[in-house]
């Protein structure tokens, strides 16, 4: 066993907005801004939920990745809009669905500031050699 890697944000997540909250193997917590994250309709874009989403999802799987010595590379990521949004702080949840020694796959849910579900991703992660 290594030490688990440590969340470290890359420019997206950056220009995103996000704020890590909690970060372990088991869970990850974090917050994003509607805010800077809209489409020209003044809702919150897709995309930006997708890329959020990913993010928590790909960072839960290389935490448990890092413990083996491993990296993980994205293979999959589904996600449903349930409803939109046009202000306020959104917080995704990710957890494992099934952490193997090959694939992971996490499920996400992004909720608003009232507590209803914005979406539900999941993602699909390959462990991999790191190079």
């Amino acid at each position: 066993m290594t030490t688990p890697w440590t969340i470290t944000l890359g420019a997206l997540d950056e220009k995103l907005g996000i704020e890590v909250l909690e970060q372990s193997a088991q869970r990850v917590v974090a917050t994003m801004p509607v805010a800077g994250n809209t489409q020209s309709l003044h809702r919150l874009h897709g995309g930006a939920t997708a890329a959020f989403t990913e993010a928590l999802g790909s960072w839960c799987a290389l935490i448990h990745a890092s413990t083996v010595g491993k990296v993980c590379a994205g293979v999959d990521l589904n996600i449903t809009h349930h409803r939109g949004a046009t202000d306020g702080i959104l917080t995704g949840t990710a957890t494992p669905v099934h952490l193997g020694r090959t694939v992971t796959s996490h499920e996400i849910v992004v909720t608003d500031e009232q507590g209803r579900r914005i979406c539900t991703a999941r993602i699909t992660n390959q462990l991999i050699e790191p190079r």
